[in-house]
């Protein structure tokens, strides 16, 4: 049975399949080396600042201000090197940026183009097509199969394709470490893979009327054995694997089944489902 709210975030739900890279481990690299760098650079520059500042004091008993000509403003001072230590502190800083520019675009880029890589490798990529509408979300699999809550298989990797029906609303899991803007008329990817079952809770992240705080929706996370007699169930069926409040699941397979329990029912013009 699946244990609702799922394994804590930052442990193996972050992990990939096969050597894959999960997003959320991508980033956290990202920000784990700028963090270490920025938090390096600071003590450095503060450090480096403090004790100039001490041994430049100005001591008026010991040390009288010399007189000497000073260097007007944008003119580059002529001792202590010639401007040497200026460029190279400039030169080092720009080699550290650029680095950091083409070792981050690098990693978005992996991010960007894995799920497509791996299927030309020959990796399973379960394809899911992700619409919101107002207020709730519908999932359609590769089968044709229309679900209210996500199901997806464990240590697999899961692309989603989202869009939107007629607002702007943004798809997000947090324990899973992803979000993906739905925006009307265009269609947005993000993928994960989660080694750990359980259910996991999806949310709307963009504003979109007054329905918005309720548009969640759950996301199970099943044995790959589990997923694959279920997804085999679902097979000629409109809609399937929408819950009722007895935690039932029932294929919706025409209009007349609208107003069934868990069926999918945009909202009307007035903002009422």
């Amino acid at each position: 049975m699946e244990e609702a709210g799922g394994p804590a975030v930052g442990d193996a739900v972050l992990a990939g399949t096969s050597g894959i890279r999960a997003p959320a481990e991508v980033f956290n690299s990202i920000f784990v080396v700028f963090l270490g760098l920025g938090t390096l650079v600071g003590v450095v520059v503060i450090s480096y600042t403090l004790y100039n500042a001490y041994k430049y004091r100005y001591r008026e008993d010991e040390d009288p201000a010399p007189e000497m000509e000073r260097p007007e403003l944008g003119e580059l001072p002529e001792s202590g090197g010639k401007g040497k230590k200026l460029f190279l502190s400039f030169g080092i800083s720009a080699l550290i940026v650029l680095s950091l520019v083409i070792w981050t675009y690098a990693s978005l880029l992996y991010v960007e183009g894995k799920p497509a890589e791996a299927q030309q490798n020959g990796v399973e990529v379960l394809d899911v097509e992700v619409d919101g509408f107002r207020f709730g979300w519908q999932f359609t699999y590769p089968n044709g199969a229309q679900t209210a809550e996500l199901r997806v298989p464990a240590d697999r990797m899961v692309n989603l394709s989202v869009t939107s029906q007629d607002v702007f609303h943004n798809f997000g899991i947090p324990e899973l470490r992803i979000k993906s803007d739905a925006i009307p008329g265009q269609t947005t990817n993000t993928w994960f893979v989660a080694e750990e079952t359980g259910t996991y809770q999806a949310n709307c992240y963009e504003i979109c009327g007054e329905g918005h705080s309720g548009m969640t929706t759950k996301v199970h996370v099943m044995e790959p054995e589990a997923y694959q007699e279920w997804y085999e169930g679902t097979e000629g069926t409109e809609s399937a694997g929408n819950e009722t409040a007895g935690g039932e699941d029932h294929a919706l397979t025409g209009p007349d089944e609208r107003d069934a329990p868990g069926a999918l029912v945009p909202a009307r013009a007035g903002g009422v489902p």
